[in-house]
């Protein structure tokens, strides 16, 4: 039996679910039950009913699917697929960065720890933090974090200059290179430019869409353009191409490359292989301190019922 059989058996006879993120590699995207962005993955997170949710993806999201769900065991195949913008906001900092303004509201990206969010009044994801950010008052003074590249693009569409912004970022999108970017359009004149917030305001400014990694997919679906430039994660290309095989995606690449596309290293640390060692162990299990849990917990169900 290979290894793909193997894990099919372990999911159905122990009751397990497999949620993966779209930057993981695209074998462990197909072998997965649901593949989606932070946000997607933090409703699904609560959803399953399975007793086990294995999670291809990095630590705070594992952890954010172990506060939804105190009751499931949560596994991650690698306990070392951390997050770079996660790690750039220490929940200590954080503390004391939050005292410094205690009549702001605290909004925090999901991509950060536990700890973080136990400190956030409401989370959010790329996808929401637009809506989530317009719907508070007009008064109402903000703290933003951990990434300042999307806190920078939310105060540009939203017109909200009372925000302090944590000073964080990914380093995937923090890379990327204009004049790659720029030599990529002159090579590809048709293609479209789409972008992910995190990416640098100098980025999206040669964007023709920006866009979590759900409305990258969907608008690379709906748009009439058959050639696009990517410039977020390549990891998001297997499932472009799957829901578009006639289209060209063309990754965009950081400034020193020497691949030709932009990979989260810690992303892919998810494998097969771990995947099926996890099943097989039941080991890399998240455990969160309860009063931990709770506060964290309040922060994303305000994100989820946003």
């Amino acid at each position: 039996m290979n290894t793909i059989d193997k894990i099919k058996e372990l999911k159905r006879r122990d009751n397990v679910v497999i949620l993966a993120h779209y930057y993981t590699l695209p074998e462990v995207q197909d072998i997965a039950d649901f593949v989606g962005d932070s946000l997607a993955l933090s409703q699904r997170a609560s959803l399953p009913p399975a007793a086990t949710i294995l999670f291809a993806g990095v630590k705070f999201m594992a952890e954010t699917a172990k506060v939804l769900s105190p009751d499931k065991r949560v596994l991650l195949p690698d306990m070392e697929a951390g997050c770079s913008l996660a790690a750039s906001c220490d929940e200590r900092d954080f503390g004391e960065f939050v005292g410094k303004y205690p009549d702001h509201l605290v909004v925090s990206y999901v991509n950060t720890s536990v700890g973080v969010k136990a400190l956030t009044d409401i989370c959010c994801t790329s996808s929401n933090a637009v809506e989530i950010v317009r719907g508070l008052p007009a008064e109402q003074k903000i703290i933003f974090a951990p990434d300042r590249n999307l806190g920078n693009y939310i105060k540009s569409v939203t017109g909200r200059e009372n925000m302090v912004i944590w000073d964080g970022a990914c380093h995937v999108h923090e890379e990327f290179s204009v004049e790659k970017i720029i030599e990529l359009k002159a090579q590809y004149p048709r293609a479209r430019v789409v972008a992910h917030p995190e990416c640098k305001a100098a980025v999206l400014l040669l964007a023709d869409f920006t866009g979590s990694t759900a409305a990258l997919l969907d608008f690379c679906s709906r748009d009439e353009a058959t050639e696009f430039i990517v410039v977020t994660e390549a990891g998001i290309l297997h499932q472009m191409a799957k829901n578009n095989p006639a289209k060209t995606f063309i990754p965009a690449p950081p400034l020193d490359s020497t691949c030709g596309c932009s990979n989260c290293a810690y992303m892919k640390l998810i494998t097969l292989p771990k995947i099926l060692n996890s099943l097989e162990t039941n080991t890399h299990e998240i455990t969160i301190d309860e009063p931990v849990r709770r506060k964290a917990e309040a922060s994303i169900r305000r994100m989820l019922e946003t």
